[in-house]
């Protein structure tokens, strides 16, 4: 059965979007998915599943809108996927926590990066359906304006290995 790797977009720890891990491993759970297991605070979601990706997209989005009121996003992505984006992570010596790597739905325009604004000598590389944002003085103050930005959801370089090795664990329980 493959493992999906679940990454919702606007789950929050507190404020507008808080969804607590031990709701969303419920309600995954009573939509029939297996292994279910969450991974921080953050809308990190791992199971396993028979079913196409575009219907646990659909089931999963479904079920958190009638929860939350709205759907927040599900972006979808497979152990080997993680592997690669973690892999492919450009920046060579920036420290893994200071990487944000963007999910987005599908690749952005090949404008995306034309307005792109980096006051603080923040770098940024798309690949594929990723953006890569390597912010040197850390994200929190960071004034880094990149429209292509909003449909996605970001983890740092340090979450997206940890879902890999957490979704290749569940590969393996899932036989």
């Amino acid at each position: 059965m493959p493992v999906y790797v679940a990454l919702l977009r606007a789950v929050n720890v507190g404020g507008t979007g808080m969804l607590p891990m031990a709701e969303l491993r419920t309600i995954c759970e009573d939509l029939g998915f297996a292994g279910v297991k969450t991974y921080i605070q953050s809308g990190n979601v791992l199971f396993y599943s028979d079913l196409a990706e575009p219907e646990v997209k659909r089931k999963l989005e479904k079920a958190l809108a009638e929860r939350m009121g709205k759907a927040p996003g599900v972006l979808l992505r497979s152990r080997r996927d993680l592997e690669a984006v973690a892999a492919k992570a450009p920046f060579a010596g920036a420290k893994p926590n200071f990487l944000l790597v963007t999910f987005l739905p599908e690749p952005p325009a090949a404008d995306a990066l034309d307005e792109l604004v980096a006051p603080d000598g923040e770098e940024v590389k798309i690949d594929g359906r990723e953006i890569y944002i390597y912010y040197p003085n850390g994200s929190g103050r960071s004034k880094l304006k990149v429209p292509a930005l909003k449909r996605g959801t970001a983890r740092n370089l340090n979450t997206v290995r940890k879902l890999a090795e957490l979704a290749a664990a569940l590969e393996d329980e899932s036989g």
